[in-house]
């Protein structure tokens, strides 16, 4: 494959993004600090409003008083030379087989990030691929990164609805809509247990995976608009890796996230 430079041309367009944002702001228009973010993938790989959350970090990275500079990864380009934060969305099962091979391309280096404490949030179809292989309903055998230890089995039936997690970020809520069926190796952290919904499989109550800093998750919404408090834990992570300091919060108003959530949770969960 030939690796063709970035390409603003290439890029999607992300609603309320200035056009700017993957350049460098200069002097005391950084801030606190440039936070530089990795959406891979965005046309392939980003249904159900996952770019919602590549446009909810950079607006939340903002009002932290950090600048924000947004990288789309496409296949067959190079990929950004300084990251602090990475994004994968969910896709059909023809998105997956289009960025395959640009993965693979890419590989070392994202497992070099993911072992260096890169924190990364990997939403379904991204989390399936950042495992060690999705299973085709006829059998045949895709393999992924291997960066969380999970192997996902291709269903005919579908997992679809909404979701609500008990986290150590508190309850999390989204929605799924996956045929696939994941299943954590030993020893592999779930991201959440399910307090409703199916999760990685409908069974053992598990949902996603978390191995460092890496998170997968099959919840869409998007998943960080309505839960501030994950936003903000990977904004940490990124912040303190872009600056060498500690986080430097500014206060937010998550006063509609919150009763969103809360409704959910009222909605969905038997006490």
């Amino acid at each position: 494959m030939t690796i063709q430079p970035p390409s603003s041309s290439q890029d999607v367009f992300i609603p309320g993004e200035p056009t700017d944002s993957a350049v460098v702001p200069e002097g005391d228009r950084v801030g606190k600090g440039a936070i530089h973010l990795v959406h891979l993938y965005p046309r392939e790989m980003s249904i159900y409003g996952d770019l919602g959350n590549t446009r909810a970090l950079a607006a939340r990275i903002r009002r932290h008083g950090y600048s924000p500079v947004v990288h789309q990864h496409h296949p067959g380009t190079a990929f950004p030379e300084t990251v602090h934060l990475v994004l994968g969305g969910g896709g059909q099962d023809s998105g997956q087989v289009r960025v395959e091979e640009d993965l693979a391309q890419i590989a070392d280096r994202l497992r070099g990030l993911a072992a260096d404490g890169t924190p990364m949030l990997m939403i379904c179809g991204m989390y399936q691929l950042f495992g060690n292989a999705f299973i085709t309903v006829e059998g045949k055998r895709l393999p992924g990164l291997g960066i969380l230890d999970v192997t996902t089995q291709g269903n005919a039936k579908r997992m679809i609805g909404p979701v609500v997690l008990d986290t150590e970020f508190g309850d999390v809520v989204g929605y799924e809509n996956h045929s696939g069926s994941t299943t954590l190796g030993p020893g592999q952290a779930a991201f959440g247990t399910v307090k409703s919904g199916f999760g990685n499989n409908g069974t053992d109550q598990t949902e996603g995976a978390r191995t460092g800093n890496v998170f997968g998750s099959y919840l869409h919404g998007p998943i960080l608009p309505a839960n501030p408090a994950l936003a903000d834990a990977l904004i940490a992570l990124a912040a303190e890796r872009a600056t060498g300091r500690p986080f430097e919060p500014a206060g937010q108003d998550d006063a509609f996230a919150d009763e969103a959530r809360t409704r959910q949770v009222r909605r969905l969960v038997k006490r």
